[in-house]
């Protein structure tokens, strides 16, 4: 399952599990369970992560676009993961995070969410210091 990080930083293949030998159901556990933990290491090794349909320079859904859109106002580098080109991640994502839609935004492990929530943080300037690590939060006491 290809990782692409934009703007060409490096091509990580991670790739399913294919012993021919097993029974099909048994197969098809462990497959599930490879692309789990192929989402898990994705979410937990890249500081910013997109699922979208498409890649972010030709989005394939409007929603991926105005995801994109916003996560380049803030300048910072991010990896994205096409689902379109990836069917058991599609299939599987919305299980692993309790989310059933993409685009889908994960930042340090934590989906942060998708498109209307993304939109909302980037009107408000949350996004940037979200994707930055900055925190304004004020201690309250």
């Amino acid at each position: 399952i290809p990782l692409v990080i934009l703007w060409g930083l490096a091509d990580a293949i991670l790739g399913a599990h294919t012993d021919r030998q097993r029974e099909p159901e048994a197969y098809s556990k462990e497959l599930i369970m490879d692309i789990m933990d192929t989402i898990k290491e994705q979410v937990t090794t890249n500081k910013v992560i997109l699922y979208m349909k498409g890649s972010p320079n030709q989005p394939q859904c409007g929603f991926s676009a105005q995801v994109v859109q916003a996560l380049m106002a803030c300048g910072e580098r991010f990896a994205y993961v096409d689902v379109l080109s990836n069917p058991e991640i599609r299939a599987n994502l919305p299980k692993y995070a309790n989310w059933p839609t993409f685009p889908q935004l994960w930042v340090d492990g934590e989906l942060i969410g998708g498109c209307d929530i993304i939109n909302e943080m980037s009107a408000s300037g949350e996004l940037k210091g979200v994707i930055c690590g900055d925190s304004d939060e004020e201690v309250e006491g």
